[in-house]
């Protein structure tokens, strides 16, 4: 026990004063509490539960007492029926004609009670008889009629001497108040000896019970159902003038109750209720927030304000140690508290003012002088390299030309021109952006070099509107990739090639597209350069060694802040589509002075 204990305490010096206090909150609050919280709403529900199983059964109850009392009087009705001789003698009695069946139905309405029977639950009371004589209509009908309906064919294959169905007639009858019937179906064979085959059938009002189902107003939704065919419903199931539904097997069932009634097999359904949940959380509603409130919230509050007042400025000492600006210790400014981390915090500012006396004596002293050292070294290099002036390059250049135009060479004295332009491009980084219309000297000064190299092979084309050319591009980034569409578009291909740069402005984007007539590209190669151009970064740079492209990529993403879209299209032995998008609010126009350097149209050559 005492190995545990020390093992323990061994890990839980690992923990920071915040974990500590956490975890004696879990253990000891937390958990505790869940399980008494836990066992306590247990015993709610299931108490909840069962109150509501019996309330489940109740009313199972109380529908299958409501249907057995409906058929129960229908039943006694029947009966009455049964032993009526006045019927039976009248049923079987032979009648010369029409009349004569008239006159006895007659005599028979003033004896019998077949009228009284048409009660509150009973619609309709016919008997059958096999008697060829009789007239059909009333209260008597030939058997023949009953023969091919569905009521009779189910009261034959149930073999039992009383039964009831449940059917339904279709449309074929629109005035009947009802489609839906409930029909009790009995032989009428008291007299067993005498006559003809008798049937009696009482037909019950399927309206009225189903309105006596919804006025009973029950709280849940109730489901009377014969296998899978709903005979009754309080939840929308009972409309009179459509076929039975039948149950989708999705019902919420919470109480099912079985019953067999004139051997037919019955299913009383309890759903569930929509908001059982919600009504045990009001039920118990002031109880549960009694719990939250005393277990959760006053600890909650009371570790919070511990944690406020102890790990709180332990983490600032903490953080004080790890703090260093410019070589100089920082103090802490908030000391409070009297207690033993108050006075730690106290002691830490006073060793932080002897740290940086001792600093600012002995080292920071020492850094400020090599700074000065390094700086007046950098001075020198940079007087130095000042001294190595390139125009000498120029100068030699325009000898060049000069000596090629008194010759007469104007082909050689223009290349030397346009490789001038191009060299004092290279040379002069005084700033990284230049104005979009110089950059187009560029690109037309470097496609006529390498016109005179190709010959007739290569034709170009340049638009650039008025409206674009006081717009700031990083320098060299659109001579990049013309020189591209050169390099791997026309040494690849023997045939006349064409270069397009169009350069045009779409609401807030500058649209640049180049376009070349070479080699093109494989497929997986255009997918890898997309790639590479939407996600190059600073380190593609460095460790690269063909990063024309990426590096012009990379500049325009760096100017715009990202706003910029590159996407390549190419097609083997057909050309290349490159288009570029940024965004015009990173490219405003400045101030520029002096002479432009081309002419700010439309170029071709």
């Amino acid at each position: 026990m005492n190995s545990y204990r020390g093992k323990m305490q061994n890990i839980m010096n690992d923990f920071n004063i915040k974990k500590k206090l956490i975890i004696l909150y879990v253990f000891c609050m937390i958990i505790p509490l869940v399980l008494t919280d836990s066992i306590i709403l247990y015993i709610l529900y299931d108490a909840e539960k069962k109150e509501q199983i019996y309330e489940f059964e109740n009313i199972a109850s109380a529908v299958r007492y409501g249907l057995e009392y409906t058929f129960e009087e229908a039943v006694n009705g029947m009966n009455d029926i049964y032993v009526d001789g006045d019927i039976n003698d009248f049923l079987n009695e032979e009648y010369q004609n029409g009349y004569d069946f008239y006159s006895a139905s007659v005599e028979l309405s003033k004896k019998s009670t077949l009228d009284l029977l048409k009660g509150y639950e009973i619609s309709n009371v016919v008997i059958y008889a096999d008697n060829d004589t009789i007239v059909n209509g009333g209260h008597f009908y030939r058997l023949s009629e009953a023969e091919n309906t569905e009521w009779y064919r189910e009261y034959i294959e149930s073999g039992r001497n009383l039964t009831f169905s449940f059917y339904y007639i279709g449309k074929s009858d629109m005035s009947a108040t009802s489609l839906r019937r409930i029909s009790l179906v009995r032989h009428l064979d008291y007299f067993k000896k005498e006559g003809c085959e008798k049937i009696l059938r009482i037909d019950l009002d399927y309206n009225k019970i189903t309105r006596k189902l919804m006025l009973a107003n029950y709280g849940y939704g109730i489901y009377v159902c014969q296998g899978d065919r709903i005979l009754f419903s309080n939840e929308g199931h009972s409309s009179s003038h459509e076929d039975f539904h039948k149950l989708t097997g999705k019902e919420p069932v919470a109480y099912k109750r079985s019953f067999s009634m004139y051997g037919q097999d019955i299913d009383i359904l309890v759903m569930k209720p929509q908001s059982s949940v919600i009504r045990q959380l009001e039920k118990h509603m002031p109880l549960i927030i009694f719990l939250v409130v005393a277990n959760l919230f006053l600890p909650v509050v009371m570790v919070s304000t511990v944690n406020k007042s102890f790990t709180q400025r332990l983490w600032e000492l903490g953080a004080a140690f790890d703090q260093e600006r410019e070589g100089h210790l920082q103090g802490i400014e908030n000391v409070r508290g009297k207690d033993e981390i108050g006075i730690l915090m106290q002691n830490y500012n006073r060793m932080v003012e002897r740290m940086n006396d001792l600093i600012q004596r002995v080292y920071k002293d020492r850094l400020e002088r090599q700074e000065i050292d390094l700086a007046r070294q950098n001075a020198e290099l940079l007087a130095l390299h000042s001294q190595i002036n390139p125009h000498f390059l120029f100068n030699v250049l325009e000898s060049i030309r000069m000596r090629s135009v008194i010759q007469g060479e104007e082909v050689t004295a223009r290349m030397i021109e346009k490789l001038a332009i191009l060299e004092r491009q290279n040379i002069n980084w005084a700033s990284d952006n230049v104005r979009l219309a110089e950059e187009m000297s560029f690109v037309e000064a470097y496609l006529e070099l390498q016109q005179y190299r190709f010959g007739n092979r290569l034709h170009y084309e340049i638009d650039l509107p008025q409206n674009c050319t006081d717009y700031y591009i990083p320098k060299l980034t659109l001579t990049t990739f013309v020189e591209n569409a050169c390099v791997h578009g026309m040494e690849k291909k023997a045939a006349a090639c064409w270069i397009y740069v169009r350069v045009y402005q779409k609401g807030t984007l500058l649209c640049i597209e180049i376009e070349d007539t070479g080699g093109g590209m494989e497929e997986e190669a255009v997918v890898k350069m997309n790639e590479k151009m939407r996600d190059c970064t600073i380190e593609d740079v460095k460790e690269n060694e063909h990063i024309g492209i990426i590096n012009a990529c990379l500049r325009l993403k760096m100017v715009s802040e990202g706003n910029v879209e590159f996407y390549l299209e190419s097609e083997k032995g057909v050309g290349t589509f490159m288009t570029i998008r940024v965004e015009t609010g990173y490219l405003q126009p400045k101030e520029q002075e002096g002479p432009k350097n081309v002419d700010e149209s439309t170029v071709s050559g």
